[in-house]
């Protein structure tokens, strides 16, 4: 495991800016690894833990499909929702990813971002991840990273 540099949220850019990373990826879901990558992408964004986006490639076969819905971001553009799927488990809208990213977020055309809290579990570099709090986010906390993370209650408007 490779000692990182601990990064506090409130350094980090809006709009966001968007990191390639080496770190092992894993996505447990139904007891199944469903993705796993050193390829992944990091979003950054002020009061944000990061946004890890893996490769679709970096998923097993059937682990995606489509679901109901969208949203919007005002840097990324149009999201469209994903479910996953492993062993006897699926999360319907627990991934998200931008099919046609606004511009200077091209990179994540064809990556795609999960609901950490929404699996078994999510480790990076072996370590395994807290959901960012809220539900609207898809932030990963790590030793990494220090806040305090928009997203839990009273934090809306910051």
């Amino acid at each position: 495991m490779t000692t990182r540099p601990t990064e506090n949220v409130w350094d980090y850019p809006r709009p966001p800016r968007i990191e390639p990373s080496d770190e092992l990826v894993r996505v447990v879901l139904g007891g199944e690894v469903i993705a796993e990558t050193r390829a992944s992408l990091r979003v950054l964004e002020t009061s944000h833990p990061p946004t890890y986006y893996l490769p679709r490639s970096a998923f097993r076969e059937g682990a995606l499909a489509s679901a109901p819905g969208a949203s919007v971001c005002e840097w990324k553009g149009r999201a469209s929702y994903l479910t996953v799927a492993g062993g006897d488990r699926a999360e319907s809208a627990a991934a998200w990813w931008y099919p046609t990213p606004q511009p200077g977020f091209e990179p994540l055309a064809d990556h795609i971002a999960i609901y950490p809290g929404r699996m078994d579990r999510v480790e990076v570099d072996g370590e395994a991840v807290e959901p960012q709090a809220g539900g609207f986010y898809g932030g990963w906390i790590t030793s990494r990273v220090t806040g305090p993370f928009k997203g839990a209650p009273g934090t809306r408007g910051w």
